[in-house]
């Protein structure tokens, strides 16, 4: 998939000089920022998942004394 990503003026320039400081291009710290995004949603997703996963199969051991 190819897509134009539109920034501020300030994150433009902020991103430029950020890969000039690192020898990298503006494309290559973007795309591992995107790549680190979805890495931490799927992870978040995961643990949601497996929380409620647990959260129903342990419901009554979990429940406070008199609840």
């Amino acid at each position: 998939m190819s897509m134009n990503l539109r920034l501020r003026d300030d994150q433009e320039e902020a991103l430029k000089r950020q890969a000039q400081a690192e020898g990298r291009t503006p494309q290559s710290i973007v795309q591992e920022a995107v790549d680190r995004f979805l890495e931490q949603e799927g992870d978040r997703a995961t643990v949601r998942r497996l929380g409620a996963k647990y959260e129903v199969r342990h419901a009554d051991p979990l429940r406070r004394p008199g609840e």
